[in-house]
C-alpha cells in the first residue's frame, strides 16, 4: 500500500515540476537577441500612416538591422554594428537623424549623436553640428581619436575635418517634409494656438515635434555591448537646445556588466531622470530584469510628464523595447537572423 501511496503522491509532484520547467522555457528563448534598433517614438497611428510611408519606414529599419547583423555574423564588434546600423538610418530621410533631420526655429539642421563601448565605458558624443553627414561616426571619432567625450558646434566640425570625417554642405540635410513641419510649428507659435501642445509639471511644449530619433544597441560574439543614438532634435527648437541623445547616461549608455540602452522621446525628461544609466543601475543594484528595469524608467519619465521610449539589450541577449506613446519604430534580430519590425502600440 505504501508503494501505491508513493506513486499517487509522486505523479502530481512530477506534473508540477514539469509545469515549472515548461513555464521557464520562454526565458531561455528570450536570451537570443544580438541587435535592436529604434527610429523614434511618438503619435504613430495606423490610421495616419499611408501604406507607402509604412513600407518605406519598414524598409529602412530592415536595412539597418541587416547591416548590423552582417557585421556581427562576420565576427565584427558591437561598436561596428551599432555605427553601421545607425549610418543607414542617418542616410534615410524617413527618420529624424542625418538626411531627415528636423529644422530649428532659425531654419537650420542641428545634429546630435553619441556612441558608447560597454567593454571599456569609453564614449563619444557630438552636439549641434551642422555639416556632418553621419554624426554617429564623428561621435565615435571623438571617443577613439581625442581625449574628450563630448564636442559641440564649430569645434566638433573642426575636429571632424582633422579626423577625416565626411563633411557636406548644409543643404544636404534639407527635405521638404521637414521644412513643411517647421512652417506648421512656426504658424502655431505665431497664432498662439498651441493646438498640439500639452501642459506638464515642467511647462508647455509641442510633444510631437521631437519624434524620429534613431538608435541601436548590439551584443557581439565576444560578449561586448555597445549603444548609439543619433537625432536632429526637436522641430522649432531654439537657443541651441540639446536633448538627451548625446548625453551619456541620459539618452545613451552601455556597460558589459549590465545592459546597452538607447532612448528616444522628450529629451528634457530623459536628462532629468538620467534614464539610460538608471536602467543599468536598477539591474545592477536591484537585480531587475532588463524588461522590468525598462518599464520602471519609462514610468518615471511618464510620471514627470514626459513621453517616449527606449531599446535595451542586456549582457545575456535579453531585450526590451518599452514606450508610453502611441507607437515607436523599432526592430530586432536574433542570433539566427530572425528579424522582427514593429511600429504601433498593439
Amino acid at each position: 500500500m505504501r508503494k501505491n501511496y508513493f506513486h499517487i503522491a509522486f505523479i502530481p509532484a512530477l506534473a508540477v515540476l514539469l509545469g515549472a520547467c515548461m513555464q521557464k522555457a520562454p526565458e531561455s528563448k528570450a536570451g537570443n537577441y544580438v541587435l535592436v534598433i529604434h527610429g523614434g517614438a511618438g503619435t504613430i497611428l495606423k490610421k495616419n500612416m499611408t501604406p507607402e510611408r509604412e513600407a518605406l519606414v519598414r524598409a529602412g529599419l530592415e536595412a539597418a538591422l541587416k547591416k548590423g547583423y552582417e557585421v556581427i555574423q562576420a565576427g565584427g564588434s558591437s561598436l561596428d554594428a551599432v555605427e553601421g546600423a545607425i549610418r543607414i538610418l542617418e542616410d534615410d530621410p524617413q527618420f529624424n537623424a542625418g538626411k531627415g533631420a528636423v529644422f530649428t526655429h532659425d531654419g537650420r539642421n542641428e545634429l546630435d549623436a553619441a556612441i558608447m563601448d560597454g567593454s571599456t565605458l569609453a564614449a563619444g558624443s557630438v552636439a549641434g553640428v551642422r555639416t556632418i553627414k553621419n554624426p554617429v561616426s564623428l561621435a565615435r571619432a571623438v571617443m577613439e581619436k581625442s581625449e574628450h567625450v563630448m564636442m559641440a558646434g564649430r569645434g566638433a566640425e573642426q575636429f571632424a575635418a582633422e579626423a577625416g570625417i565626411e563633411i557636406v554642405d548644409t543643404s544636404y540635410f534639407r527635405t521638404e517634409e521637414r521644412w513643411r513641419g517647421l512652417q506648421k510649428a512656426l504658424a502655431e507659435d505665431s497664432a498662439k494656438t498651441k493646438l498640439d501642445h500639452s501642459s506638464t509639471k515642467l511647462g508647455i511644449m509641442n510633444i510631437d515635434n521631437k519624434f524620429g530619433t534613431v538608435g541601436c544597441v548590439a551584443l557581439d560574439k565576444k560578449g561586448n555591448l555597445a549603444a548609439g543614438t543619433s537625432t536632429g532634435g526637436m522641430t522649432n527648437k531654439k537657443y541651441g537646445r540639446i536633448g538627451d541623445a548625446p548625453v551619456i547616461g541620459a539618452g545613451t549608455y552601455a556597460n558589459n556588466n549590465t545592459v546597452a540602452v538607447s532612448c528616444t522621446g522628450w529629451g528634457e525628461f530623459y536628462i532629468r531622470n538620467v534614464v539610460a544609466h538608471d536602467l543599468s543601475a536598477l539591474m545592477d543594484y536591484k537585480g531587475l530584469s532588463v524588461e522590468e528595469a525598462g518599464k520602471a524608467v519609462i514610468k518615471k519619465v511618464g510620471d514627470l510628464g514626459g513621453d517616449g521610449g527606449l531599446i535595451a539589450l542586456d549582457k545575456n541577449g535579453n531585450m526590451a523595447m518599452p514606450f508610453n506613446t502611441e507607437g515607436m519604430y523599432r526592430g530586432s534580430v536574433t542570433k539566427d537572423g530572425k528579424i522582427e519590425i514593429l511600429i504601433y502600440k498593439n
